[in-house]
């Protein structure tokens, strides 16, 4: 089922988690939305053997069964101050122009390190932006220390058949949504 191809990708994602992690003494942080790429890097972290921390960050939006699927992967569960909702009702309705949101609710430091299941191959925009399997990069406004991370892109290079491989090969257990919408993984 695994093509030479992305077996290749898979050795070469391996070998990038384990280069970022040797040398370092802490934990790397799997940035974990219960969709299917965090699924796979947390495959990927598994197999390169590092030490890592599983994250879910609850926008209290979530799809449903979503949460109980990360806590079935494993992953810690933080909750924040304020609902999605409670957001809303402060600041408005975000839009792609002005997306609060986000930075409150998911893009904000935990840990020094952190491996994010972004892909090329999921819009124009990323393809365009995300150049490099890793950069240095800043949560909120402020550029200092205690903003800062080196985020890690496994995926990048990875396309949605690639995923899918995988996910069968390694029999994943997705989220249930991707059960419930026409077949996008099969059972």
């Amino acid at each position: 089922m695994i093509s030479e191809e992305l077996q290749k990708k898979i050795d070469s994602s391996i070998k990038l988690l384990q280069v970022i992690a040797k040398g370092y003494n802490g934990e790397i942080e799997v940035a974990y939305s219960g969709g299917k790429d965090s699924d796979v890097i947390l495959q990927l972290a598994k197999e390169a053997g590092i030490k890592y921390r599983a994250i879910y960050k609850n926008t209290t939006i979530d799809p449903p069964g979503t949460i109980a699927h990360a806590i079935e992967m494993g992953a810690e569960i933080l909750r924040p101050a304020k609902s999605f909702f409670q957001l809303v009702a402060e600041h408005g309705f975000p839009n792609r122009h002005y997306r609060f949101c986000c930075g409150i609710l998911k893009e904000y430091k935990v840990l020094d390190k952190v491996i994010i299941g972004v892909r090329k191959a999921e819009s124009r925009k990323r393809k365009e932006n995300y150049q490099e399997p890793t950069e240095c990069r800043y949560y909120g406004s402020k550029k200092d220390p205690e903003n800062h991370v080196e985020a890690i892109y496994p995926l990048l290079e990875w396309t949605d058949q690639d995923v899918h491989d995988f996910i069968l090969d390694r029999g994943i257990k997705c989220a249930p949504i991707y059960y419930n919408r026409g077949g996008a993984i099969p059972n």
